[in-house]
């Protein structure tokens, strides 16, 4: 793995080992500032919108939100907690693919450890996010019980943590393919997808289970 990266720094600085002279970096012009800003403009613009929908979603839940004070704190732990989780995601897959360890492949050590790893992340912070939301809860005036808000919790959180694992996979792969950075445009499309995914998991299992 050393060697691999080595040699992917070598390229990055462009250097010829034959003559010594600087060649052009094999990302191309993904590293310039112009590039940057043509590619984030656009899709920053795009999740934006998407975020507005989001909002409106969350919006025609208020009146079950302000009736269980457990499942209005829910509400941003879930969305914030599945965002850093496809930060972590992308962040180390898209070191692998700039090593030249990715490959979306099932049999992939690399991949299935870090799908492995966010799983239990996930599920050992829902439970604990379940337990405290339920407490604060109680203080607030809420009637659920502990099972429901649990449960609640750990459906919604194992499910968009399965989101997060397929929506990171997919974004790094589809980006390079584009040829994008990956470190440019995965973590903000999968936080921004997560968000509005989320919300409509966490009320998908609201609705069952109330």
């Amino acid at each position: 793995m050393s060697d691999t990266l080595g040699e992917f720094y070598d390229e990055l600085a462009g250097k010829d080992e034959e003559d010594d002279s600087i060649d052009e970096s094999p990302l191309g012009d993904d590293w310039t500032i112009g590039h940057m800003v043509a590619t984030m403009v656009p899709l920053l613009a795009g999740l934006s919108i998407l975020q507005m929908v989001s909002g409106s979603v969350l919006e025609s839940f208020e009146a079950v939100l302000l009736t269980n004070p457990a499942l209005l704190i829910l509400v941003p732990v879930q969305i914030g907690t599945a965002g850093n989780l496809g930060s972590i995601m992308c962040s180390r897959l898209s070191t692998q693919l700039h090593l030249g360890t990715f490959e979306l492949a099932l049999d992939n050590r690399d991949v299935r450890s870090n799908s492995a790893a966010v799983l239990g992340l996930g599920l050992t912070v829902f439970t604990l996010v379940g337990v405290a939301a339920w407490a604060i809860g109680r203080v607030l005036g809420g009637s659920l019980t502990l099972l429901e808000v649990l449960t609640i919790s750990l459906v919604s959180g194992t499910l968009l943590s399965l989101f997060v694992v397929v929506v990171s996979l997919l974004s790094v792969s589809a980006s390079f393919r584009l040829g994008y950075n990956p470190d440019d445009t995965t973590i903000p499309v999968v936080t921004n997808v997560c968000d509005i995914t989320g919300v409509l998991i966490l009320f998908a299992v609201i609705s069952v289970v109330l």
